[in-house]
């Protein structure tokens, strides 16, 4: 696949801004780890052994059955039982003693002097989910530890697991918000640049109108009639959020609409479409992309402000903001509130200064000098 020279320049520009490069590896690495969370941080083996076969319950549904068990419900690989059916093949002896025969299996081989055909798990880094209830000693919130590096919060759910699956669902809803907010306000601002006239004030009403219109109380409103859930404050989010970009792009048409090269298109006879999104817009996503940046972090701290009020998602979700309002609530753990802050803030910086780069790759006074 060719890469025009345009791409090549714009690619450089972005390079040769330090910052911005290493913020870009450094946020790909973050968010990489994140989109496979579920391999990094569960309560699930990655890989099981029993009985000479191979299982993986990071990604399917194994019964208790499956391993020996009594259950056909989905097998608890933390429970001293299930650990010791699998590494001895499913004694009988692990119902009474699983420590004992899982030591004697690992020993001799054998349990009760019978042979077993011994198996092993393969656990992620972190051997808890984000949902995951701890069996820890004392009361929760506990401090961090060798087996909690960031301590628990204070239902004992490990806060490391809970930071990574929190990121990977801030990142992933501030970019489909930003991606929707960024194709309607685009089309929107297009349209009132391009033609301006009465469909220009007619648009102009509309969204001063919807502007004055109160969010909070309709997010509110809304959760109370239906279960919150992603996909509802997705629509939300992008309902009360898409004008933001309105005014630069509608300047952006009105400025450029009289320019030689529009003219000259229209005399071509090309299509008013062809003439907004092929020659306009690219002129126009220099100031596009510089409220990007402000859009996408706007966009993290509206969810974490939602969840901390208790008006974003349910708490069964990971969300940062519910990090952050069990912080305020537990004081006496400062490890939440350092946690919360620090991701939040390098999260955010990374996302400011991959845009600062990208704003620059944009500017053709930076790529064509």
């Amino acid at each position: 696949m060719a890469v025009s020279e345009l791409t090549r320049r714009r690619w450089r520009t972005f390079r040769a801004n330090r910052r911005a490069s290493w913020a870009l590896v450094i946020f790909s690495v973050l968010f990489l780890i994140a989109l496979c969370a579920e391999f990094v941080a569960n309560d699930k083996p990655l890989l099981v052994s029993y009985r000479g076969e191979l299982f993986v319950p990071v990604m399917r549904f194994y019964p208790e059955t499956t391993f020996g068990g009594d259950f056909a419900t989905e097998a608890v690989y933390r429970d001293p039982e299930v650990q010791c059916l699998i590494a001895t093949g499913g004694a009988e002896a692990c119902w009474d003693d699983p420590a004992a025969a899982m030591a004697e299996a690992q020993a001799t081989g054998t349990v009760g002097g019978a042979p077993v055909q011994t198996g092993w798990m393969i656990w992620p880094f972190i051997p808890y989910s984000y949902n995951t209830v701890n069996d820890i000693q004392g009361t929760a919130p506990s401090a961090p530890d060798a087996q909690h590096w960031l301590g628990t919060d204070d239902t004992a759910r490990d806060v490391l697991a809970r930071v990574i699956y929190g990121f990977r669902l801030s990142v992933v809803f501030a970019l489909v918000v930003t991606f929707a907010t960024t194709v309607i306000g685009i089309a929107s601002g297009a349209v009132q640049g391009y033609f301006g006239g009465w469909i220009d004030l007619s648009f102009q009403r509309i969204i001063e109108i919807w502007g004055a219109t109160p969010s909070l109380y309709i997010i509110i409103i809304v959760g109370a009639i239906w279960q919150m859930n992603f996909w509802l404050l997705v629509i939300l989010m992008t309902a009360f959020g898409w004008t933001a970009l309105v005014g630069v792009v509608r300047a952006e048409f009105l400025r450029a609409r009289n320019f030689e090269y529009v003219r000259a298109a229209r005399a071509l006879g090309v299509s008013d479409g062809k003439i907004m999104f092929r020659h306009v817009l690219p002129n126009a996503m220099v100031a596009t992309v510089t409220m990007l940046p402000f859009i996408i972090t706007g966009t993290i701290g509206s969810l974490a402000a939602l969840d901390f009020l208790g008006f974003g998602l349910p708490s069964s979700y990971p969300s940062l903001g519910e990090l952050t309002q069990q912080a305020k609530d537990n004081l006496q753990a400062p490890w939440l509130a350092f946690t919360a802050f620090f991701t939040f803030a390098i999260m955010l910086s990374l996302l400011i200064f991959i845009f600062e780069g990208v704003r620059d790759a944009f500017d053709p006074r930076k790529t064509f000098r």
